[in-house]
């Protein structure tokens, strides 16, 4: 049995901390952030362990090979002097997928190119019989990174990015990705102690990211395949193992989730999801107008959601924002409210004074995570 070996999980811009966190708190060891990256330390049970639970990672990659390259000639010799056949059978598919920062190297087209060449050459003078390229869906996916001269080669242990979860079937023209609504919900320090409430539901995605912080689900629970599940050393014992100990720490949730939407669709849509991640006494979905509802419990409140920003809905951006301030001013008192948005002209319409402004990126978006407390009575008594 292998024993700990170095691993690196893939994240989006400003989340490094909370994946990191996320890590220790699962057992990694040796944790370092990097940029949009953080590496650790764990055995393979860790691996399967880290692909189930982490809520803020895109990508698990174990490393098989570092090297140092300075031409295309080594880097085919650095690939072809790998032993392929201990990771996989020549009777699967694979792919590679290249990310580089370097100036030996320019396109990484090419990269992936040579990187096959070497790895089905190695194949066909070994076992007479070479894999086959399937770039859409392989059973083993191999990641190149180089930068500047150094390169290293990983097994991607993920296969299709952990954003896809399993339980999201419908979805909306802009549905918010999965990993960005829950590392957004832990940035909100989220912990499923009070109500919670998403205003502009859509798709349901932070209903049903926040429920699953709230119960301790394994986020990726859903899925029925990891791209390890196609190595040769793939454990199947061990995974069934580690999977049920994760699910023995599900924990019970003694509040409401609620969503609402006006547009019908959306709320069909919402209630989908919900129910193919098998949280509807969770969670509650309503067809309602936000800017005509008031705060649904007389207890403290968290809220999160993602209002449009007027590039695909067709909105008054002006008259939508200060409604949206307005709303929380005169009818949601005590309630400590967040939301993202791409239109940073639209805040300045709010007319609430933000208690904190987290840069992040929805997609290519440069993003705003904006927090308003919304007080009881006025913010003087609070502090008597």
């Amino acid at each position: 049995m292998e024993g700990n070996f170095k691993m690196l999980a893939k994240t989006l811009y400003g989340f490094e901390p909370l994946l990191a966190k996320e890590l220790r708190n699962l057992g990694a060891s040796n944790v370092r952030e990097g940029v949009r990256n953080v590496s650790f330390e764990g055995d393979t049970g860790f691996m399967y362990k880290a692909n189930l639970s982490l809520r803020t990672a895109l990508k698990v990659f174990k490393p098989i090979k570092s090297f140092k390259v300075f031409n295309e000639k080594q880097l085919y010799r650095q690939l072809y002097d790998i032993d392929w056949s201990d990771y996989f059978e020549s009777s699967q598919t694979f792919a590679f997928d290249t990310t580089m920062n370097s100036d030996v190297f320019n396109n990484s087209l090419f990269v992936s190119q040579r990187s096959k060449d070497a790895l089905v050459d190695k194949f066909r003078d070994v076992e007479r019989q070479r894999p086959s390229v399937n770039t859409s869906n392989p059973d083993i996916r191999i990641n190149i990174h180089i930068f500047n001269n150094d390169c290293t080669v990983s097994l991607d242990s993920s296969g299709t990015s952990l954003h896809q979860r399993g339980y999201r079937i419908a979805t909306n023209i802009a549905p918010i990705n999965e990993v960005l609504a829950a590392g957004l919900l832990l940035m909100s320090s989220w912990d499923g102690r009070t109500d919670f409430l998403d205003p502009m539901c859509g798709s349901g995605t932070f209903l049903i990211e926040a429920a699953m912080i709230a119960c301790n689900i394994p986020v990726n629970i859903n899925r029925d395949s990891f791209a390890f599940m196609n190595w040769n050393s793939f454990d199947e014992v061990l995974y069934q193992k580690i999977r049920d100990s994760r699910l023995n720490q599900v924990r019970e949730f003694n509040h409401r989730i609620i969503g609402y939407d006006k547009a019908p669709s959306a709320v069909r849509k919402a209630q989908e999801n919900v129910d193919n991640a098998n949280l509807s006494e969770y969670i509650t979905i309503e067809r309602k107008d936000f800017f005509r509802t008031e705060k649904p419990t007389e207890n403290n409140l968290k809220m999160v959601f993602n209002p449009p920003y007027g590039e695909r809905l067709n909105i008054d951006v002006e008259e939508f924002y200060s409604k949206i301030g307005d709303t929380l001013k005169q009818n949601y008192s005590g309630t400590n409210a967040w939301l993202i948005t791409a239109n940073l002209d639209a805040l300045k319409h709010v007319g609430l004074k933000p208690s904190r402004k987290i840069k992040v990126f929805n997609g290519k978006l440069e993003s705003r995570l904006v927090n308003y407390e919304i007080y009881d009575g006025s913010k003087k008594a609070k502090y008597n």
